[in-house]
């Protein structure tokens, strides 16, 4: 089978196998009585979600490690090799596709702990920040090491234009920053029904087409995976949304969005491909900062930054229209980017 089959199976049996999942699971979870808990300071309109269904990120972590299982099954059967191809360095692209994944599985059990708490206790603090920091910080150090060790302790990062730049030590300082930063941006991005769902399908697009561009046909399987998954969840996450994907859903994606930034051997791809997980992040940054520092006056109605323009107004749908044109362009702009600035071989 041809390497554009096996990574359409992939996106195909993601989206499958997911949108499939909701008929049992979402009942399931309405048994459990799994209900979401809305913040009292959130938009007054948001308090109709209250006990929506959620932990739903499941249904397309469950659908996109079983697409890959099944394209990589497939594809080995047939005689082919697409994880690592032609690659020069194929343990290193093996060690940060697979390490990535179960990193992104060990994030989506810290978000599964803390959904859990919020469930149980029904309220919509679940971990502390210092327990859920520790524990992400724990799997980011675990990561790093495992690519410190693949690169053969010279660790390198692509930038367009630039090329291959060491990093040394500054490798740590940055791979803890990014991944951090960017599970939790992709995190904040969870909170308008089928916002965190349709960018991250649109920036797994993307960096499917950036990997193909290399010719790492595995991590544009991978990333064809992460897609498929998502378009599935949003069969039942558009809005009226019937199901949330929690945080045990939020932080698999920041997870695998993040590892595959990395098998491209370039994390700050993920500023334009990602570019809304980043605004989001920021947002809350800056309306946290400038609180403090104002002593109690805010830029933003309130933050993230989709909740300001849903008190200045906006529709859920077009909060998700307009924010999922932005990612758009930004992922157009990063193929851009990337082709020109010497990534293509």
């Amino acid at each position: 089978m041809n390497t554009a089959a096996i990574i359409s199976l992939a996106a195909v049996a993601a989206f499958i196998v997911t949108a499939l999942l909701g008929f049992a699971f979402i009942p399931w979870l309405h048994k459990l009585k799994f209900g979401q808990t809305i913040l009292d300071i959130g938009p007054s309109w948001h308090k109709n979600k209250q006990g929506t269904p959620t932990m739903g990120g499941f249904m397309f972590i469950i659908g996109t490690v079983v697409a890959i299982a099944v394209a990589l099954i497939t594809d080995k059967l047939t005689g082919g090799n697409i994880i690592t191809g032609d690659s020069l360095v194929p343990n290193e692209l093996r060690i940060k596709i697979f390490g990535g994944l179960i990193m992104a599985l060990c994030f989506s059990l810290i978000g599964f702990i803390d959904d859990y708490i919020k469930v149980v206790k029904k309220r919509n603090l679940g971990l502390t920040e210092i327990q859920k920091t520790a524990l992400q910080v724990i799997v980011c150090v675990a990561y790093l090491i495992c690519i410190f060790k693949s690169m053969n302790g010279t660790p390198h990062m692509f930038i367009p234009f630039v090329g291959n730049v060491r990093m040394g030590w500054f490798f740590w300082i940055f791979g803890i920053c990014v991944i951090y930063g960017t599970v939790n941006a992709v995190n904040f991005t969870d909170g308008v029904d089928g916002l965190c769902s349709s960018v991250t399908l649109t920036a797994g697009v993307f960096l499917a087409v950036i990997a193909a561009m290399r010719h790492l046909f595995g991590v544009s399987l991978i990333s064809a995976a992460l897609a498929g998954g998502c378009a599935g969840f949003l069969v039942w996450n558009k809005n009226p949304a019937k199901v949330m994907m929690g945080d045990t859903g939020s932080m698999f994606l920041g997870g695998m969005v993040i590892a595959i930034s990395y098998a491209l051997n370039c994390p700050l791809i993920l500023l334009l491909v990602g570019i809304i997980y980043v605004i989001e992040g920021m947002s809350d940054v800056i309306q946290i900062g400038y609180f403090k520092l104002t002593h109690g006056k805010r830029i933003f109605k309130m933050a993230p930054i989709h909740h300001h323009f849903e008190m200045s107004g906006w529709s859920e749908k077009k909060v998700d229209l307009v924010f999922v044109a932005v990612n758009i362009l930004g992922g157009i702009i990063a193929v851009a980017l990337m082709y020109f600035g010497g990534y293509v071989q």
